[in-house]
C-alpha cells in the first residue's frame, strides 16, 4: 500500500528506498517501468483513501471525465469501475506518456473543481499517484476485467456487480449477456489479484 510508508521504522524505509534505487524505480512513486504501446490495468486512489467521489453524483461526473479524458488521448477502453475513493480503468494505450499526461491532467482537474465546490482549496490533496499494470494475453485481460467488475463487490458496497451504476460491466452485459458474463467469470476468476494494492 502507497501509505504504508509513514508506518515504517526509519530502518525499514531506508531499506525499501536502497531496493526502490537499485531496480531503477523513483524513490518515492509508484514505478511505471512498462512504457510501450498495449492493454493497461490503472488504478488510482483518493489520497489516503479519503471518500471524496462519496457522492453518487461525483461518481457520475467523475465517469464522464475518465472515459471523455480517454478518448481525448486516443486511448481505447475496455473496462472501468469508479468507487468512493479509487477508480480501476482497463484501457489500450498507443503512449503510455500520452495515457499518463490525460491522466495527470484528468486529476488536476478534478481536484480542483471538487476543493472549489468543497471548500478544501489549498487544504486538501484529492489524488495518491496512479499505478499502471501490463496486461499479458487475453486470459489475463479477462481475469483483470472481472475484479474490475467484481471490485465494488469486494468493497462491501453492493452485493452484485450489476447492482454498481458506475461501471462497465453494463456495457458488456448489453453487448454479450448475462451468460456470457457468467462463463467468462467461471474460466477466469480474479482469485486474489490487487491483493496488498487494493485492500
Amino acid at each position: 500500500m502507497p501509505y504504508e510508508y509513514r508506518k515504517m521504522t526509519p530502518r525499514q524505509r531506508k531499506e525499501v528506498l536502497e531496493l526502490r534505487r537499485q531496480r531503477g524505480y523513483p524513490l518515492h512513486a509508484p514505478p511505471h517501468p512498462v512504457r510501450h504501446a498495449g492493454l493497461y490495468l490503472v488504478s488510482a486512489a483518493n489520497f489516503e483513501h479519503t471518500p471524496v467521489m462519496a457522492a453518487p453524483e461525483r461518481r457520475r461526473e467523475f465517469e464522464g471525465d475518465l472515459l471523455e479524458a480517454m478518448k481525448d488521448c486516443q486511448a481505447e477502453v475496455r473496462g472501468w469501475v469508479v468507487l468512493p475513493n479509487h477508480y480501476h480503468l482497463v484501457v489500450t494505450a498507443d503512449s503510455m506518456q500520452q495515457l499518463s499526461s490525460a491522466v495527470k491532467k484528468l486529476h488536476g482537474r478534478t481536484a480542483r473543481r471538487w476543493n472549489l465546490a468543497d471548500g478544501k482549496t489549498g487544504t486538501r490533496q484529492v489524488w495518491y499517484r496512479f499505478r499502471d499494470d501490463a496486461i499479458r494475453g487475453e486470459g489475463h485481460f479477462y481475469k483483470v476485467l472481472n475484479y474490475v467488475h467484481y471490485n465494488p463487490v469486494k468493497h462491501g458496497y453492493v452485493n452484485s456487480p450489476y447492482d454498481w451504476a458506475w461501471s462497465s460491466v453494463h456495457d458488456y452485459f448489453d453487448t454479450h449477456g448475462r451468460e456470457w458474463l457468467r462463463a467468462k467469470w467461471v474460466t477466469h476468476s480474479p482469485g486474489d489479484f490487487g491483493k496488498g494494492w487494493d485492500d
